[in-house]
């Protein structure tokens, strides 16, 4: 099973009826969120999942038809529905500890709602149209290369752009041979992103260190607008909201020259080399480091690392952990010495056998050889 998302591209009625559509979302979630901190659970037994059915059948008998709540009846009833599956599902991971109690989606957060075909899945024709289960018909940025059978969409904005996603319930077929089949090495690092053990080097565009004097610019141009400040109860102006939209749009811009970059570079070391070998780097301890942290952050080292982990299935190839404390940059690929190597020296000299080398190189050799005993597989 994989996920496809696409650009809708929408005219402002359009724009209109998913802006209204995820409020209605937002509104459910955090009406079901405050009954149910309102809820005396030692009065009303039974699991958070109980209680949230209990709840939807309150909203949809009695609430929904209050003086009001009328629009409630206007917009998609599978936006509210899929709301308080969305809320019963965050209770279930804090249970279970995989995440934080659940907190009152926000008017400014990231807008975003789920539908789905209450009847079963449905075919999606390849084009330039989609049809959204209880939304109808709506246009696409591009094409549907061919026919998709789902059931459920996820509608999301992201810097005034529309998106949609959905599940498609198949597998890609892996790729049966690769044009490298001894171990690579992988070192990464903040001058060059990527050095393999046999020579090549892919450098990142790091899209955050080039937009940070557009970004300051921005900011010093509107230093003396009403911003707003919620505890004040000072509103936003129109020219900040604009403000705040043109902010959106460079960071979203940054975003997506980092995810082309990582996305293609995972999907090509994936094609080319069965094994692939790179270190389990401790990413949150690097950016400790306040004089690294922005470069770290800007490369995406933990998001490389990931797409390289779910991509193994999709071309067939393997992903395998070097212990975090292996000293690769330390040790002489030729002789195995090991010796001090600050972070300063881009040149390693070993001084046993004289052999000189390319600092990241050195270590990407170090990985590609390392003891299967310092090794363990990426899991997805």
């Amino acid at each position: 099973m994989y996920a496809i998302k696409v650009e809708l591209k929408l005219n402002n009625k359009e724009r209109t009826k998913m802006a209204q559509h995820a409020g209605f979302s937002r509104f459910i979630y955090n009406h079901g969120l405050f009954l149910m901190q309102q809820l005396d659970h030692k009065e009303y037994k039974g699991g958070s999942g109980k209680k949230i059915n209990e709840i939807k059948k309150i909203f949809t008998r009695f609430t929904k038809k209050q003086p009001g709540l009328e629009w409630t009846n206007k917009l998609s009833s599978r936006v509210y529905q899929n709301s308080f599956a969305s809320l019963k599902n965050a209770f279930t991971r804090w249970h279970k500890g995989l995440g934080k109690y659940p907190q009152f989606k926000r008017q400014k957060d990231k807008r975003s709602f789920t539908v789905d075909a209450s009847n079963g899945k449905v075919l999606l024709e390849a084009g330039k149209k989609i049809k959204i289960p209880t939304l109808g018909f709506f246009r696409l940025k591009e094409s549907l290369p061919c026919r998709y059978v789902t059931q459920t969409f996820t509608i999301s904005e992201t810097a005034e752009k529309w998106f949609v996603s959905f599940c498609v319930d198949a597998e890609k077929i892996p790729s049966l041979m690769h044009e490298a089949a001894a171990p690579v090495g992988v070192d990464l690092g903040v001058k060059c992103f990527a050095t393999c053990s046999d020579g090549s080097k892919y450098v990142a565009p790091q899209p955050y260190k080039k937009a940070k004097t557009k970004l300051g610019k921005q900011q010093w141009r509107n230093r003396n607008k009403v911003l707003g400040n919620r505890k004040q109860g000072i509103k936003a102006s129109n020219n900040a909201k604009k403000h705040y939209a043109k902010l959106a749009k460079t960071h979203a811009h940054i975003a997506n020259i980092r995810k082309d970059f990582l996305h293609k570079t995972t999907t090509e070391m994936s094609r080319k080399y069965a094994v692939i070998h790179i270190e389990d780097l401790n990413v949150a301890g690097m950016i400790a480091n306040h004089k690294l942290a922005s470069a770290i952050s800007d490369l995406g080292f933990y998001e490389f690392r990931r797409q390289l982990g779910y991509k193994q299935k999709h071309y067939g190839n393997r992903v395998m952990l070097v212990d975090r404390w292996y000293p690769s940059s330390k040790t002489c690929h030729n002789c195995g010495n090991v010796q001090p190597m600050p972070l300063s020296e881009r040149t390693y000299e070993c001084g046993e056998c004289g052999q000189t080398a390319d600092r990241d190189l050195n270590a990407a050799l170090n990985l590609a050889s390392v003891p299967t005993s310092k090794l363990k597989p990426l899991e997805p």
